[in-house]
């Protein structure tokens, strides 16, 4: 008889039996995409939606001059102009796939608390608002009907604080009636709740049932200790769910979040100077400045990025690139 997969309990030392799949060993090279409500003013970065609410950064003179001031046009007021109208995942995926990329990583949800897919557990998501679309489902379903290993991000973990700067003067982050969309909001040195907690780790589950992604990225914060007792848990339920549908997964961290051998290491806008042993991923962004779309962008030249996937490759990492808008200049010829 053929044994079924391997099972892993929710510990450390279950969990050092992982093993990475061949498909990212193989793979080389992805395609990470930054695309949400932070992308419709086109200013800054994606972290327009916290530095809109933060008197000390230019962003919040451009909103008000702009858009108006925060307590009448907030962040929340950007979702309606995300259309998506000429959203075509299909084209999306036909050009990831001539770009030669194995795997595609689309963000899911960023700091904002916008999820950009089908949620029972958060309101503000894109599909009974703004596009009105399942955009990373319609997504999954493109990039797998090309042959590559569909992924996802979630950056929710820093939605604790990331909208705190709008509690400190007049703004719509203080009506109760956005809360959900704003978060907690709390300063960023205090540790989250356990209510928070759950409700995080509930939203990754929630992603990973529905969604099944083979690599599965979580972004910075998880290495704080609160979370710590969470991680385990998570691990095991995403890689025993992966594995009940015939799938292997790799799940990233960055900043020693899991115990090294558990899970593949990101390094973020970075490099490795050695070759290493272990499979790891290198994520960077064409842009300079900003993982998503901006009125001006500081982009690399197609020199500097294929020296990055030939350095990160050498050393036995894949290179995860973030697009744009205007990525197609840089993925064909």
């Amino acid at each position: 008889m053929t044994p079924g997969p391997q099972r892993f309990e929710p510990t450390w030392e279950s969990l050092a039996a992982y093993r990475v799949p061949e498909w990212f060993r193989d793979a080389k090279f992805g395609i990470f995409v930054h695309w949400g409500p932070y992308s419709v003013p086109a200013y800054g970065n994606e972290w327009y939606s916290r530095n809109m609410y933060r008197t000390d950064k230019p962003e919040y003179e451009h909103h008000r001059a702009t858009w108006g001031p925060q307590n009448e046009f907030g962040y929340k007021d950007f979702i309606p102009l995300l259309t998506a109208e000429s959203f075509d995942p299909d084209a999306w995926a036909a050009l990831f796939r001539e770009a030669g990329a194995q795997y595609v990583v689309p963000v899911a949800e960023h700091h904002d608390g916008f999820a950009m897919y089908r949620s029972e557990l958060n309101p503000w998501n894109a599909t009974v608002m703004g596009p009105k679309r399942d955009v990373i489902g319609e997504l999954a379903e493109a990039v797998r009907s090309r042959a590559m290993v569909f992924g996802a991000s979630t950056h929710r973990a820093e939605h604790w604080w990331f909208l705190n700067g709008g509690m400190t003067f007049d703004s719509d982050v203080r009506d109760p009636r956005y809360a959900s969309l704003y978060g907690p909001a709390q300063p960023q040195y205090l540790a989250p709740s356990k209510q928070f907690l759950d409700e995080w780790a509930a939203h990754t589950i929630e992603l990973v049932d529905a969604y099944g992604p083979q690599l599965l990225y979580f972004d910075w914060w998880i290495h704080r200790p609160a979370y710590a007792p969470y991680l385990p848990k998570l691990a095991a339920h995403y890689y025993n769910r992966l594995a009940e549908a015939g799938l292997d997964a790799v799940l990233t961290y960055k900043d020693g979040a899991f115990p090294v051998g558990t899970a593949v290491e990101d390094i973020e806008r970075g490099a490795s100077a050695t070759l290493r042993p272990r499979p790891w991923q290198a994520c960077t962004a064409i842009s300079r400045k900003s993982w998503c779309y901006v009125e001006d962008p500081d982009y690399k030249t197609p020199l500097e990025l294929v020296g990055t996937l030939v350095d990160t490759v050498a050393k036995n990492g894949c290179l995860l690139l973030n697009a744009s808008r205007s990525w197609s200049r840089y993925l064909l010829p």
